[in-house]
Parts: C-alpha cells; structure tokens; sequence
C-alpha cells in the first residue's frame, strides 16, 4: 500500500470543497474525512497491488445517496472506487489518490423474497451467507458461496463475478443475476434485466455489469433468482498419492455424467496448513484430498459410485460422511484452506487459474515444478469440478528477494494456464493485479472494444480508475 503522507495545502483547499459539496446531500455520519479512518478503506486483501490515498469515504445508506456522490464526482472530475467488504484478492477495491471511497456496506437491506417468483431483491451491502440463510427460511436456495461467503457482500460478487465450492452443479454469480438498478457515473439511475423466468429484451446489460468490477457503473439493488432447497448434502473424502491421481478421479466422475454439488481438492501443502491452524486432524500422509459432495435424494448411494471411480484412479482411502455434522467439518477445512495458507508465512498471492478439467493434473504439475524453481511454499486448493485452481503463493514479505519471487512465480502460473488453454481469472476479477495479463489473453482487439464499451458509460473515467484496462 503506499505510503499515506500529510496533505498539502492545495490538497487539503480540493478536499475541503469537494467533502462540502458531498454534505451538501449527505448526512454528516455518511462523510468520513479523518485520515486515519479513511486510511482504513484503501485496499482490499490482494499483495503486490499499489493504492493510494483516498480524499473522503462516503457510506451511502439509499439510492439517491449515491447519485449525489456521483452527480458530484462528475462535477468536480472526481475519481470513486466502489468497495463492498474488500475481501477481494486483485486490488480492485484499492482507493487511488483523491478519490471518493465509496463503501456500500451500509445499503444492506434484503427488500424481498418471493418463493413464488423465486427471487430475491436485495442492496449491495447485504452479506452473502446472512442472504442464504434469509432464503433457506423460505424453502429457498442461493448457490453461489465463495469462500469468503460470510463476510463477502452480494455487490462485491457481483462486481467480481465471483463463484464459490458449488460451482460445479449450480454455476457462478452471473447465472443468478436477473436485473440490476445502476447509477451511472453522472449520476443517472439505469435499471437492467428482468424480475421474470424469461426475458431477451435488448442487449443484456446485466450481464455487462457482473464482472466489470465497478468500472462501469454502481450497482444499488439487485435481482436475484433462486433455487428451491435441496436436501441436506453429504460429503466424501478421498486420499491419494498424487495430485495427477486425484485430477484423474475428478476427470473420471465428470465424464461418468456424475453431478456432485461440491467437488473440491486440496493439496499436501495445504492439508498440512489446515492442520496447522485448525488441529482438524486431517490425513497429511496423503499427497492430495478430493471432497466430493452430493445433495440428490440418495446421496449415499451417488458417493458410493463416486467412491469407486476414486477408488479406480487409485485413491488409498475413501471415506464417506456419517452425517451432516461430518459433512460440514470437512467443508470447514477446505473453507479454511486460504486463511491457512496465509498463516505459513505471513503474506500470500492468490491465483485463480481455470482450465479445462482435462488440463487440471497439467497444471498442478506446472504449478509443483514452479514451486521448487523458486524456492518456495505455493499450496493448491481447487474447485476441481471446473476447472478452477487457486495457486498460493507463501512467502514472507519482508523478504525482498523472496517477495520478487513470489511474484515472478504468480506470473509463470498465469502463463501456464494460458498455455493449458485456461484463462487467468476464474472467479476473483482482474483487479490492479492482472491488467497486463488481461491484454495478452483476450487480445488486441479485445482490448479496444472494452476500452470502447467502457467509454460509453464512463466518458470522463472516473469509475474505478486504473482498474481491469
């Protein structure tokens, strides 16, 4: 992060009109200008990505708070960088200087539930898991459960397009997103998508909006379909004695048209790191852990097939969940993979390369090879089902010449997926972190005609600025 230095005077004249202009709409406790707060609000929890120093922190707590904000950032030729809970890990949430801070934490209401419609209405501020269990009241379902699922804000998955351990059966956040009510950055409000099963009216606009990580807009309300309850999942376990065994398992049970609701790994180095931190007792004689789960009528009976395929590709051991409270202790250790990781050394860089699942033993491969040509800890947790790897980076940040490792290591990763015919975001977004790697995997042309479409609703560039382009 960079340094955070007294203001000068003619920063301080700027900042001074621009936070009068801002109370002009805006309750006082909605202003934050005191340095050692808003300092507070400058990054997210991504390494290796500058941010700056930030002119106020605005909480909005309704719409028309929000359009203030804006109508006043485009008057004075403001920049404001959108944050939600800053759980991301590609510096997109990072403050630049003298911005606008614009935190929507505070717009977290859930406005309705409809288990007719099988919607859910809700602000960006609202938590991901307070919204699941507000469903599940109602014999509903929202799918999409990132790691971070309970600190994380819906406006945050949205704007990262994020995913979660159920990717495999229920998809990612941009296949439940309906319709969303955006303020533009002149402060218009523009309303998207459909509260309706159905609708191919005009462009989708709202799929535009997830993944464009506040860049073009801000997202105040937002549509969400639902699914109903299923029932209680059940959880299987399975040791190997590779990771090039394990991705052979996961490749056998999605070519047998197995549907698990969760099929995650872990590697040697991050069982070991669960343990570490949670004493949960996991098998650390095995060189990798498959996590397969089934939420289907008969679960027991899918995991036995699915333990036999395991067992096939020549797992050790397979071990069933009993029951629920079973099933979620070992969800715990795969949730707590990358709070575990961090705690090896201190600092982590996490990547999340996605290939196609016939190149995951590939790439764990790459990733092994890379570890030791630099010298370091790099545990892989995946959601294997698709694809998605999340590489990560241990080192100790102190360390100048391990740091310069570290990072040289996270980009030889990133080429690997490309090369493996992935793509260098699975589920984070592109952030501060990956913006040169964006340009070489989608290409010249890509390049110009997002530049294009960001110009459209952000003329002047002051969404979000020095993000994803």
């Amino acid at each position: 992060m960079s340094r955070i230095e007294a203001p000068r005077s003619e920063d301080a004249v700027v900042t001074s009109d621009l936070t009068d202009r801002l109370l002009a709409g805006l309750p006082a406790e909605a202003v934050l200008t005191d340095p050692d707060v808003t300092a507070a609000y400058a990054n997210d929890m991504a390494s290796f990505c500058p941010a700056g120093t930030p002119a106020v922190v605005v909480l909005p707590r309704t719409v028309e708070h929000v359009q203030h904000v804006m109508r006043t950032a485009t008057e004075l030729r403001v920049p404001v960088v959108p944050q939600g809970a800053r759980s991301g890990l590609s510096g997109a949430a990072n403050a630049t200087d003298g911005c606008i801070v614009l935190s929507l934490t505070k717009m977290d209401r859930i406005l309705e539930i409809s288990p007719v419609d099988r919607i859910a209405v809700v602000e960006p501020g609202v938590i991901n898991a307070a919204l699941s269990r507000a469903v599940e009241e109602h014999g509903l379902y929202y799918p999409p459960d990132p790691s971070s699922w309970e600190m994380c804000t819906i406006g945050g998955n949205i704007g990262t397009g994020s995913g979660g351990l159920c990717c495999v059966k229920y998809g990612v956040t941009a296949e439940y997103v309906l319709g969303l009510d955006v303020v533009l950055a002149d402060g218009r409000l523009m309303s998207t998508g459909r509260r309706t099963a159905k609708g191919v009216a005009g462009y989708d606009l709202t799929r535009l909006f997830v993944g464009s990580e506040g860049s073009l807009g801000i997202v105040v309300r937002a549509v969400l379909a639902l699914k109903p309850k299923p029932p209680q999942q059940l959880v299987l376990a399975a040791e190997f004695p590779s990771a090039a065994a394990a991705c052979d398992a996961v490749c056998r049970i999605m070519e047998g048209g197995h549907l698990p609701s969760l099929l995650e790994l872990m590697d040697r180095t991050t069982v070991k790191a669960v343990n570490d931190l949670a004493h949960m007792g996991l098998p650390e004689t095995t060189e990798a852990l498959l996590l397969a789960a089934f939420d289907t009528p008969d679960p027991a009976a899918d995991l036995a097939a699915v333990g036999a395929l395991c067992e096939a590709a020549g797992a050790t051991e397979v071990v069933p969940a009993e029951d629920a409270a079973e099933s979620e202790l070992l969800l715990k250790a795969r949730r707590l993979s990358l709070t575990a990781l961090e705690a090896v050394k201190g600092t982590t860089m996490i990547d999340d390369v996605c290939v196609p699942r016939s190149q995951l033993g590939a790439m764990l491969e790459g990733v092994e090879r890379i570890a030791a040509k630099y010298g370091l800890t790099i545990g892989v947790c995946a959601h294997a089902g698709d694809g998605n790897t999340h590489p990560t980076v241990c080192f100790d940040a102190q360390d100048e010449a391990e740091s310069r490792r570290a990072r040289e290591s996270f980009d030889e990763i990133m080429a690997l997926g490309l090369e493996l015919g992935g793509t260098i975001t699975g589920e984070h977004g592109v952030g501060v972190l990956k913006k040169e790697w964006l340009a070489r995997e989608i290409g010249p042309v890509g390049v110009e005609m997002q530049r294009a479409v960001k110009h459209a609703f952000d003329p002047l560039g002051i969404l979000n600025p020095g993000k994803v382009l």
